[in-house]
């Protein structure tokens, strides 16, 4: 039989990047003794409040068919949200979606086709890469590079930037790496971005995740107004993951032309789902603060535990719920010693390769697990690396 060419792009872009993960969930559910560090899966529920507003607006009959731009009232929060950082933001800049990916993908398909060229920082978040091949582009890399601490450098930005360049893939805070681009960084991003006219496309997913310090981003500069559309959802900074609630913003034009891919797609979200991201986004809840705290703390607890481990470094990270441990000096792979970790100790981590090259010597580590679970793992990490200095010795 004949299929699309999109099947073709995207194979192997998919689950198989997660196939560590996968095997991690399949030896748990036979009854191994497996601690699981793979996903970013919050381990606190949403707060108590937004589920009764969720069963509130159930039981009001909030299950009919959605306006195709997003529920009024999630409209406006999400206006008044991103109107407190640029004061000419309205609900025609607004686009309501089920999740950053959905939003993700449809601006990627709004913004780039077939030939021309999307840049995005390596490492990057799993998906990305499909998201920019799905709409025919191809990823041009920018090499994001642990001695500056991942952060993406104005200069190599230009040195990568082609012809068929059209669009920037900006995120930060950073996945997997938690680095977290400054004002001044961002403002040389930008510079590049009008220099080439490309648009910056920005997944601004853990920006309530920031340990210390400002967040910053490019839709702030109205310099870059014209340009910039953000992703975002309510994903991680209230912990609901499973409600699959996001959005972009960008410029009224754009947001406007992509209405219709978006109404093709999906046709806005669920109302239930609407008033409970309302809700949030109009309350004080505490949800992301306690987060916060809990990862950076769990972050300095992998420091500490791993500091005597032979071979293995461990970067502290800016933000988010991931940390990266740098395995080259045991003489395996990010992939070998994942695959090792999990068959050997028990300890279930993302490989680096499955986020880019500049990754491939790094696990990528969740601190969605509680404080106990860390500490038993950087033992059973530390066990594997004292076992390859072991034989490294051997073979010397």
């Amino acid at each position: 039989m004949r299929y699309a060419s999109i099947t073709s792009r995207l194979a192997g872009l998919g689950s198989g990047k997660w196939a560590l993960h996968i095997r991690a969930r399949q030896l748990k559910a036979s009854g191994a003794d497996v601690i699981e560090l793979t996903i970013g899966e919050p381990d606190v529920a949403p707060d108590r409040a937004l589920l009764d507003e969720c069963r509130r607006a159930l039981h009001a009959g909030r299950y009919r068919y959605s306006n195709g731009r997003g529920e009024p009232s999630v409209v406006a929060a999400l206006a008044e949200k991103y109107r407190r950082r640029r004061s000419d933001v309205t609900a025609e800049n607004v686009l309501c979606f089920p999740g950053t990916q959905t939003a993700l993908f449809a601006v990627m398909l709004g913004l780039a086709e077939a030939g021309q060229g999307v840049l995005v920082g390596d490492p990057l978040y799993a998906t990305y890469e499909g998201v920019i091949r799905a709409t025919g582009a191809h990823p041009v890399f920018v090499p994001l590079k642990p001695e500056f601490g991942f952060h993406m450098r104005a200069a190599d930005l230009e040195a990568a930037v082609t012809p068929e360049c059209r669009v920037l893939l900006l995120n930060t805070p950073h996945n997997p790496t938690g680095a977290v681009l400054t004002a001044a960084e961002i403002a040389a991003i930008g510079a590049v971005a009008r220099r080439h006219d490309l648009w910056i496309v920005c997944d601004e997913v853990y920006e309530q995740l920031v340990f210390d310090g400002t967040f910053a981003s490019p839709f702030d500069d109205p310099d870059l107004a014209e340009r910039t559309v953000v992703v975002s959802s309510i994903s991680k900074s209230h912990a609901a993951p499973g409600f699959r609630s996001g959005w972009a913003v960008g410029p009224a034009e754009f947001t406007g032309r992509l209405l219709a891919v978006s109404e093709t797609m999906l046709f806005g979200q669920q109302p239930f789902i609407a008033d409970m991201t309302a809700y949030a986004l109009t309350h004080e809840i505490d949800t992301a603060r306690q987060m916060r705290e809990a990862y950076r703390r769990r972050a300095g607890r992998i420091v500490d535990g791993l500091a005597k481990a032979p071979g293995v470094s461990v970067l502290r990270p800016e933000a988010g719920m991931f940390a990266l441990i740098d395995v080259a000096a045991t003489g395996l792979s990010g992939e070998a010693f994942a695959w090792a970790l999990l068959e050997e100790e028990g300890v279930a981590v993302m490989p680096g390769s499955s986020f880019g090259e500049e990754a491939r010597d790094f696990l990528r580590v969740s601190l969605t697990v509680p404080d106990a679970a860390i500490d038993e793992a950087c033992r059973r990490i530390a066990a594997l690396a004292e076992r390859c200095a072991g034989r490294r010795e051997r073979r010397a």
